[in-house]
């Protein structure tokens, strides 16, 4: 068997002002995956994308990355695209290449690629007041690609978007990964989301605790016929029972 990305044993997180953000994370990421964490607002799914992406520490437990830890192996996307408003679209998605040292001129071709496999070929002189929030979501995936991480963290990307405009990137993101075999981390509150992206998805309770794995076992690609079928109804109604079983063991 495929050894993990990323496993989490035990894991714990404190704050300095004590909050309890995580106790007793058991957790993997796989290879090839999506992997979706499911989750009401504070129950820790951000603080693990922090802890994969190197950004904070664990307080108990282990962390165990199976690669080299770097910047170019970890993508990341927050739920704000965050880009640079005084900057063209383009010099958005250089940054990260600008960051290690390369010249704009021999990172061209990587950034026009990275727009290209978003949908924003021809938006590259654009600035971010120029595009719909949907296109300013796809240049900070953009940006997050242009190093072809191994694997990307995605923190409630599309929470902010009309339900088209979430759907048509929800098949986007998904033909993305089919193409680039990228591993992916999303974190979202939508059960719907999660059934039609993941192939697992990791219901969250309070303090991170993963109370219940569900295995997406449905074709690729995933197209609107899916969300019609009585296969997506029934691993929804599955993920939703979950999700209230994990709130109900919040308020005990």
């Amino acid at each position: 068997m495929t050894e993990p990305l990323v496993s989490f044993q035990n894991a714990g997180k404190i704050y300095n002002n004590g909050t309890v953000a995580l106790a007793g994370l058991d957790l993997e990421v796989r290879p090839g995956e999506f992997l979706t964490l499911l989750g009401a607002s504070g129950c820790g799914k951000s603080t693990i994308l922090r802890l994969i992406a190197g950004l904070d520490d664990v307080s108990s437990g282990t962390l165990a990355r199976d690669f080299e830890q770097d910047h170019a192996s970890i993508g990341f996307v927050f739920q704000d695209p965050t880009l640079m408003p005084w900057a063209s679209v383009f010099d958005n998605v250089f940054l990260p290449l600008r960051l290690r040292g390369f010249a704009r001129s021999e990172a061209s071709p990587a950034v026009d690629e990275a727009l290209a496999l978003v949908g924003l070929a021809s938006s590259g002189r654009a600035f971010p007041r120029e595009l719909s929030g949907g296109m300013r979501m796809r240049a900070s995936i953009a940006r997050a690609l242009v190093l072809r991480p191994l694997l990307l963290l995605m923190d409630e990307p599309f929470a902010a978007l009309d339900e088209i405009t979430r759907f048509k990137l929800n098949d986007d993101l998904l033909a993305l990964q089919g193409e680039l075999g990228t591993t992916i981390v999303f974190v979202t509150h939508s059960v719907f989301e999660s059934v039609y992206l993941s192939t697992r998805i990791a219901v969250m309770a309070a303090r991170g605790r993963a109370v219940v794995e569900i295995a997406i076992d449905a074709p690729s690609p995933r197209d609107r016929d899916f969300r019609m079928s009585s296969v997506y109804a029934h691993y929804c109604a599955q993920a939703s029972r979950a999700l209230q079983h994990a709130m109900d063991e919040d308020l005990t």
